[in-house]
């Protein structure tokens, strides 16, 4: 029988949706490079000052597709759980990218987020 994680019970539902997101990707797309930017989060206050003293910037998306498709630098993907919005923050990391050039959303389900992914690595974006 399979251990099951204490902490897994602290996990969100947008933790969650971006954990089937990331399977989606590895499981789709298994030479894409991406990663989560570990900016979030409750942190001490050295901590705090650590991360904006080593360039940490608040809003940057969720998940960043570094591997290029034939129009794109990249894809940028902001998540939200049911209806919650991209923060002012959030809305300037997504134009700034874009302006670099990369693809650029937020989503707020699965399926939608899925759609972007695949159209991206399709070239569609």
């Amino acid at each position: 029988m399979a251990k099951i994680n204490p902490f897994q019970k602290y996990l969100k539902g947008e933790d969650l949706m971006q954990r089937a997101v990331i399977n989606y990707i590895q499981m789709q797309y298994p030479e894409a490079i991406f990663t989560h930017p570990m900016n979030e989060g409750k942190r001490t206050p050295f901590e705090q000052y650590k991360m904006k003293y080593l360039g940490a910037n608040p809003g940057i998306p969720d998940l960043l597709i570094f591997t290029p498709n034939a129009n794109r630098s990249g894809l940028a993907l902001e998540l939200k759980y049911k209806y919650n919005k991209p923060t002012p923050n959030q809305k300037k990391w997504l134009k700034w990218l874009k302006n670099c050039n990369w693809a650029v959303n937020w989503h707020n389900t699965f399926d939608d987020c899925i759609e972007t992914i695949d159209k991206y690595f399709k070239n569609e974006l």
